[in-house]
């Protein structure tokens, strides 16, 4: 397990964690930034997606209104019916009508009759039919209140988007229901009104009972924001939706891509984090797998994590003469397929090195980051248990421990096994910077703090203090010093062998962002370093939100969909897609509703931050 960050901006922890943390701790900064620029950027950043609320608004059967142009939140309060599964309530009767009692039926008119006739009184005639469809409706005929409604949006002059919107909740209730003829039902209204909020959810509920998940997104988007957010069935229904999107996008990409080792930053993490080990020397007579497993080792050592991948595999196939080395052959390609999102894969690997060779300690701690992804925090410590039964003096079993003590936020457990591990051997920097972290999590920012300044004089030639320091610093708004651990870190990077680590640059173009606002800078910063290693997801992250905190949500979009190609799990890339399909959705609610910018911009700033 890779160094674990105690700042917002992760080294390891990906899009995903970055993109969370800033959309909780600026969330009045982003509505105001994009409702101020909606109309020329289109977006209203994604507070929509992470706000709920207390109150909530009725969506069920059909409306009573007899002006549909009258604003909803102007309406009578509505009664609850029994039957309806959608759309907002209409007004009971008393007597309730039984099934079939409806107001009788006028005489039937031609067109000619319907021409001949006033404005007024086909005004009336239409509000009449309607009123006969609610009855309809209540009574549950709903093939009736259909041809009822039907009427009064012939006869009138200039139909009422309520007629059409009543009409949709009667297919709702057909057997099957219609959803095709709710979508059109609803098209027309919101032609008519493209404020109508509860032809809005109706529509979205049929799109998404169509499978239609995106242009149900783009319409629960727009109604959670012209409900001012108070809505909490809406914004629940979003998220579903957003949910069902994501999921349904990921499994399709999954079900055919082939896995992929993802950056070169995210595997030098994962890799350094483990201390070194000597690798299982050749036999006086090797085989053809035995030279190919060298040269698998050979490529891990020289950081060609690609070739090294497709080494080992080869190895395994060709066939290892020795336990021991085949235990190692299956150890690597173990951890590479864990790291390719492979985790039953990974799982099955390293439970037969062990097999092999049950006294590797390194395997058992390997499996326990398996079970740590799988969410099976007991196995993961059960498999710490077990290494620790075979060599209670190995260093790396307490740091990776501490590891999974720090995701569980336990932080003292946490830093008791990091400094059990740097006991053990205080030649490995990560339990030294580790151990720092989590004195600062626990809020002993001075201890911390003297922690890395003795870490640093420890390893000066080691760039991983001054950049962790540095975000310790960002995080403290230490901006001056921050920048100065940086810009060392990246001097000690470029001086060592290629690739560099661009993780310091990346922190870099965030300091500047946060601190002089310089977007022109942090974007030259952050392109550097996606020139350097293109599938760094931290910088993608960091860039994503450079745009999106300025309005550039087509941009932020674009780094979205190119974190799709190097999402590394399913979850990853279902949680990318989220992201993804809520800029599109709210890009697209500024396109059809841009005068909405002002109301926006003055709802966010009444927000507490």
């Amino acid at each position: 397990m890779a160094p674990i960050k105690a700042t917002s901006a992760p080294t390891d922890g990906g899009l995903i964690e970055r993109l969370q943390d800033f959309v909780s701790e600026n969330k009045r900064a982003v509505i105001i930034g994009a409702a101020a620029a909606i109309v020329a950027a289109g977006g209203v950043g994604y507070y929509v997606y992470s706000t709920s609320s207390s109150s909530s608004v009725s969506r069920k059967g059909i409306d009573e209104s007899t002006e549909k142009g009258e604003s909803d939140k102007k309406r009578k309060p509505k009664k609850k019916s029994v039957k309806d599964t959608d759309g907002p309530i209409i007004e009971e009767r008393k007597p309730r009508p039984e099934p079939g009692d409806v107001p009788p039926a006028s005489p039937e008119l031609t067109p000619a009759d319907i021409e001949n006739m006033t404005a007024i009184e086909r005004k009336e005639l239409a509000s009449s039919y309607k009123t006969r469809g609610n009855s309809a409706y209540q009574a549950h005929n709903f093939a009736l209140a259909v041809t009822l409604y039907t009427k009064a949006i012939q006869v009138a002059k200039a139909p009422e988007a309520v007629f059409y919107s009543n009409r949709a909740a009667c297919y709702v209730n057909f057997k099957p229901p219609e959803y095709e003829k709710v979508v059109q039902d609803c098209d027309e209204a919101l032609k008519l009104d493209p404020m109508y909020i509860k032809a809005i959810i109706r529509r979205a509920n049929a799109l998404e009972k169509l499978e239609r998940y995106e242009e149900a997104l783009r319409d629960l988007t727009a109604a959670t924001i012209l409900e001012r957010f108070s809505n909490d069935s809406t914004s629940q229904h979003l998220d579903r939706v957003l949910k069902q999107l994501s999921t349904k996008s990921a499994s399709d990409i999954f079900a055919t891509r082939e896995p992929r080792l993802p950056s070169y930053s995210f595997l030098h993490a994962y890799m350094a984090a483990f201390r070194p080990r000597a690798h299982p020397a050749l036999p006086e007579n090797p085989s053809q797998g035995d030279e190919t497993l060298k040269m698998a080792f050979e490529a891990l050592d020289s950081n060609d994590y690609i070739h090294s991948y497709s080494l080992v595999q080869e190895a395994l196939t060709q066939g290892i003469s020795s336990s021991v080395g085949r235990a190692k052959a299956l150890n690597l390609r173990g951890t590479f397929r864990f790291l390719v999102g492979d985790l039953e894969g990974g799982k099955k690997d390293l439970q037969e090195s062990i097999d092999l060779v049950p006294s590797d300690t390194q395997t058992w701690v390997k499996l326990a980051s398996i079970y740590m992804e799988m969410g099976e925090a007991a196995g993961a410590f059960a498999a710490f248990d077990s290494a620790l039964s075979h060599d209670d003096k190995d260093p790396d079993v307490y740091y990776h421990r501490g590891q999974v003590h720090f995701l569980m936020q336990q932080f003292d457990k946490a830093a008791e096994d990091y400094n059990k591990s740097t006991a053990l051997d205080d030649k490995f920097v990560f339990s030294h910077i580790q151990y720092a972290v989590a004195q600062y999590k626990m809020g002993d920012v001075n201890s911390s703090m003297a922690t890395f300044r003795k870490t640093m004089k420890a390893f000066p030639t080691r760039s991983e203090p001054q950049n962790y320091y540095g975000e310790l610093l960002l995080d403290t708004q230490m901006y001056t010093d921050a920048m100065e651990k940086f810009d060392r870190a990246i001097e000690l990077e470029k001086a060592g062998k290629p690739p560099i680590n661009v993780l310091p640059i990346v922190n870099k173009a965030l300091a500047l962002f946060q601190w002089k606002h310089s977007v022109e800078d942090s974007e030259k910063l952050l392109q550097e370093a996606l020139e350097i290693d293109p599938e760094c997801d931290s910088a993608i992250a960091t860039l994503a939100q450079l745009y999106l905190q300025t309005n550039r949500l087509e941009d932020a979009s674009a780094m979205f969909q190119r974190h799709v190609n190097i999402a590394r799990t399913q979850a990853e890339l279902e949680q990318t897609f989220q992201f993804d399909y809520a800029t599109r959705a709210q890009r697209e609610f500024a396109k059809n509703y841009p005068e909405k910018a002002a109301e926006l911009e003055a709802l966010a700033r009444a927000m507490p931050q």
